[in-house]
């Protein structure tokens, strides 16, 4: 079972700035498009950035000019630098690491981010 790690979540006022980090396995993780997502209570996971092998980044409209997707090969991570929170940001954050021409799709367990003053 293949384990990403995320880390970095919490409890923000609004306005602040939170990293998150998702290790993924070496074997795979420069040939593997990378991602998170988020889902609030009630409402269902959504795409928040992603970035190709390439370097290629897409952001949800909610999150452009606020958040940034970066990946490091060198250390197998991937993170997602989220500024100017609101409270509408507050989610469970997943991190994704998938490569449909090697059939992988792996899902870190989330981690907690709460935007609240």
């Amino acid at each position: 079972q293949v384990q990403l790690v995320e880390s970095g979540g919490g409890l923000v006022q609004p306005g602040g700035s939170l990293r998150l980090s998702c290790v993924g396995p070496g074997s795979i993780f420069s040939v593997t498009a990378s991602a998170w997502y988020r889902q609030a209570p009630g409402k269902e996971r959504e795409l928040v950035a992603s970035i190709s092998t390439r370097g290629s980044t897409i952001y949800a409209d909610s999150v452009k000019g606020r958040f940034t997707i970066v990946r490091d090969n060198t250390k197998n991570t991937v993170y997602l630098q989220m500024n100017s929170l609101k409270p509408e940001d507050t989610a469970d954050y997943y991190c994704n690491l998938r490569s449909d021409v090697r059939g992988v799709n792996y899902w870190g367990k989330g981690t907690l981010v709460t935007v609240s003053s």
